[in-house]
């Protein structure tokens, strides 16, 4: 009888695809995956220390299940929170036997074997590695879209963040690799790629050919039986008009970039080590916004870091207003351990950091309303990844990266399945999200209507 496993995964889309490919190598070395962590013989928890609110849920899981060490049930924390407290985790749990930070994926096989020999503590923590965790087995958990890592870690150093101490330094996949895993993506079914990478944007070709970060996406693009491509977090110092210029030259590479700032303070951007000022990366925006084709902007932003007064907190609000970003992921600051943000002194009181997210909150949101509101009347294709919020509703983001809720009339009956695509007539718009109506069925890769009978493929219908 197979050994069972549970992973339950915090974080970003990084983390989803990492522990895609824990399972992919489980499961190739004779684990069988099931849906609860009590009908598991291995437990593990993928873990996110960028805030630390998701460092303290972990634990928080852990201790749920502090006396549940009995049978040869095995606990193991992955990831950032794995590779930052390493092996003082197994004194905040004893009942923890496994930790491995994200460069020693590969050799879980290995970490295994030796709890079953009777080692009661096991770890995989070294950074000290070439490996871009380009790995031969990787277990699709979405029928429809699939993510490539193509660089891993980071060489910033950004005053804030843990990524240099967990993640390790940057590492990149050769085009040839990334290029390969997309063709046999596109020839199972998938339709959508997502490029990852903790700076995306940074990639640099190891390989003879020296593919640039915006000729990989073009190539990409160019990949028979794909449909979107979209990337994901680019850097503000590495980004180049060759990536916009690559955006409009190609209609597959989705309408959407996610380019954080984290300030709109250039005294604050200084403190934060993020190597650009304000007017460095509005000029990065003013390339964007200058495209032949509308492409929507999101962003990070911290407020709260040491030293933020209250003129720098007023610059980042002025951001919203001169960018006008289409959505914002906001946080207030919290202190990291080995980062340099923690010798900094004038420490933002946790009040006044609460105080100034809300604010900052309900700015975007009028903006963000704003913003939607001009996609009203305009027929967007829709990627279909579920039911919507009502009954009648279905689901699915826009090139734009925009959720948008949509009903069927009759007339276009038949089934709707998860990973087609329709063309919806945007009829309202929220602060959140889009509401609409399809305007014809499934529509094929020329945007043209397909018979759904006739579409290949993964897809699972939705009843």
């Amino acid at each position: 009888m197979s050994k069972t496993f549970y992973i339950e995964t915090f974080g970003c889309q990084m983390n989803v695809h990492d522990s895609e490919k824990v399972a992919g190598t489980l499961v190739a070395f004779g684990y069988r995956p099931v849906e609860s962590p009590e009908e598991a013989d291995l437990v593990l928890y993928n873990t996110c220390s960028i805030r630390e609110k998701a460092a303290q849920k972990v634990f928080t899981r852990l201790n749920q299940f502090r006396k549940a060490r009995t049978g040869g049930k095995i606990f193991g924390v992955l990831g950032c929170v794995g590779q930052q407290e390493g092996e003082k985790i197994f004194e905040a749990a004893p009942h923890v036997s496994l930790v491995v930070g994200s460069a020693s994926y590969y050799r879980l096989p290995e970490l295994l074997a030796q709890l079953e020999r009777g080692e009661r503590h096991v770890t995989g923590l070294s950074l000290d590695t070439d490996q871009t965790f380009d790995t031969e087995f990787t277990r699709r958990d979405n029928p429809f879209r699939a993510y490539i890592t193509i660089i891993e870690g980071c060489d910033k150093h950004c005053a804030y963040c843990v990524v240099p101490f967990t993640r390790g330094p940057e590492r990149s996949r050769t085009s040839q690799s990334v290029l390969g895993e997309a063709r046999r993506l596109a020839e199972g079914g998938y339709t959508e790629i997502q490029l990852l990478g903790q700076n995306v944007n940074s990639y640099r070709d190891p390989s003879p050919a020296r593919v640039s970060f915006a000729e990989l996406l073009a190539r990409v693009a160019e990949i028979p039986g794909i449909r979107r491509v979209r990337f994901t977090t680019s850097h503000p110092r590495d980004f180049t008009r060759e990536i916009v210029e690559a955006i409009e030259s190609h209609p597959k590479l989705c309408s959407h970039v996610h380019l954080p700032v984290q300030s709109g303070s250039s005294e604050v951007l200084r403190r934060m080590q993020r190597e650009y000022s304000r007017e460095q990366y509005l000029e990065r925006i003013a390339w964007i916004r200058q495209s032949k084709r509308p492409i929507s902007i999101t962003t990070d932003i911290i407020v709260g870091f040491p030293g933020e007064r209250e003129a720098d907190f007023e610059q980042t609000l002025t951001l919203l207003d001169e960018v006008g970003y289409d959505s914002v992921f906001s946080f207030q600051y919290s202190p990291r351990p080995n980062t340099a943000s923690l010798r900094l002194e004038d420490a933002v009181p946790e009040e006044e950091k609460g105080r100034r997210l809300r604010v900052l909150q309900e700015r975007q949101k009028q903006i963000q309303l704003h913003r939607y509101e001009m996609f009203v009347g305009t027929v967007e294709e829709v990627l279909v990844e579920g039911r919507g919020g009502r009954e009648s509703q279905w689901k699915g983001r826009t090139s734009h990266n925009i959720v948008l809720n949509f009903t069927v009339a009759e007339v276009q009956a038949g089934p709707v399945n998860l990973g087609d695509y329709w063309n919806v007539r945007i009829t309202q718009a929220g602060p959140n999200s889009l509401v609409g109506e399809a305007v014809a069925g499934p529509v094929d890769s020329l945007g043209t209507p397909a018979a759904v009978a006739a579409r290949p493929g993964p897809f699972s219908v939705l009843q």
